[in-house]
């Protein structure tokens, strides 16, 4: 299948082209503004599907609204009626297609101009009137105030908010293409197909604002908050999208004495935090219980002991450990534990525990094995 995808440089053509990379059997030719309008027939007589996502939405005229939507789409429709072909085309409209402006119009009369071509040609036409679109690649003051408020954030400039009650509708990069690139294996549907993206996130303008500010302050806090599934996972994406190239590393804060260094990693809000410590050879660590607390460690670098003994007990339980195996060792609670780096190296360890440190009440209490 040859497939033409116009605006290949704008934010959802650059994810889309990622998108239809991953799929096999495609042929993907691109028209953007960099292109000259001459190749566009030869491009479009040979395509297959066509998803036609260019557009104008800040003109320096009026009237280029009209010229680079309407007018566009009607040249596309033009080359293609011409090839005989009766090839389905998707194209990227908006909400604002029902607004009474003069970008709402020229996209309301760009869909116009394709409900004709799917009746006339009975081929199928996919309108997408999409709401707010963000994630990867999207440009700040420009394509969304996500992008924008993503951009200053990771330059330490303030996010401005007149009234945080506003809700947008967005939808995420992502699940826009999941849905676009469906319809390459559709076949035999006509006429004008006005799909949805979904989900829909409906999202305060104020909750987007104290989001982005948590994930800026977790590389101080180390607490990371939810950001695995949904909106939030969705947004931390497109936030770290968005760090210069000098700030993808931040550097942690250690603990030192004479035993190594003590670094927390990652806390979580609900699910614990994870550490790392490093320890000096022949130095023992640990001798304490926790009454509830969880512990997990992994040597990563090194060789140790680690032993156990349920606090009214005698019988010492001892695990030998080292990177030649990754194997992970529990602490269990009301059993007092040690760590002991019996290598001649520097001995790393990695540590998790069900819940962040609070020291007011660490439940950790000194008992030697």
């Amino acid at each position: 299948m040859k497939v033409l995808v116009t605006g290949s440089q704008g934010f959802i053509g650059l994810n889309l082209l990622e998108r239809l990379s991953r799929l096999e059997g495609l042929t993907v030719t691109t028209f953007s503004r960099d292109d000259k309008i001459e190749a566009l027939e030869e491009k479009v007589k040979n395509a297959d599907f066509i998803f036609h996502l260019a557009g104008i939405n800040r003109p320096e005229h009026v009237e280029d609204f009209y010229t680079g939507n309407r007018d566009f789409t009607k040249k596309i429709v033009q080359f293609v009626k011409e090839s005989g072909k009766k090839i389905p085309l998707l194209i990227t409209s908006s909400t604002q297609a029902v607004s009474d402006n003069d970008y709402g119009k020229s996209k309301q009369a760009s869909e116009e101009v394709l409900e004709e071509y799917a009746k006339e040609n009975e081929t199928a036409v996919y309108i997408y009137r999409l709401p707010n679109v963000f994630g990867k690649w999207s440009k700040p003051n420009y394509n969304t105030v996500i992008a924008t408020w993503c951009y200053n954030i990771t330059r330490d400039t303030p996010l401005q908010v007149n009234d945080g009650s506003v809700a947008l509708s967005l939808v995420y990069i992502d699940d826009v293409v999941e849905h676009f690139v469906r319809h390459l294996e559709e076949n035999g549907r006509t006429g004008a197909i006005r799909p949805d993206v979904f989900p829909v996130y409906t999202k305060t303008l104020d909750t987007i604002k104290e989001l982005l500010e948590a994930f800026k302050e977790s590389r101080t806090t180390l607490t990371v908050p939810r950001v695995g599934q949904g909106f939030e996972r969705a947004l931390y994406a497109t936030y770290l999208s968005f760090l210069p190239t000098d700030k993808f590393a931040y550097e942690l804060q250690g603990y030192t004495d004479d035993r190594g260094t003590f670094y927390e990693f990652v806390k979580t809000l609900d699910s614990g935090q994870f550490s790392i410590s490093t320890t000096v050879p022949g130095i023992t660590r640990g001798n304490h219980y926790h009454n509830t607390k969880n512990e997990k460690f992994l040597v990563i670098k090194g060789e140790a002991s680690i032993k156990h003994r349920q606090i009214h007990g005698n019988d010492i339980i001892e695990y030998k450990v080292s990177d030649k195996k990754m194997e992970v060792v529990e602490m269990i609670p009301g059993y007092t534990h040690d760590i002991t780096n019996t290598g001649n190296d520097e001995m790393v360890l990695l540590l998790w525990a069900n819940e962040t440190f609070d020291k007011e009440n660490p439940d950790t209490y000194f008992l030697k094995v």
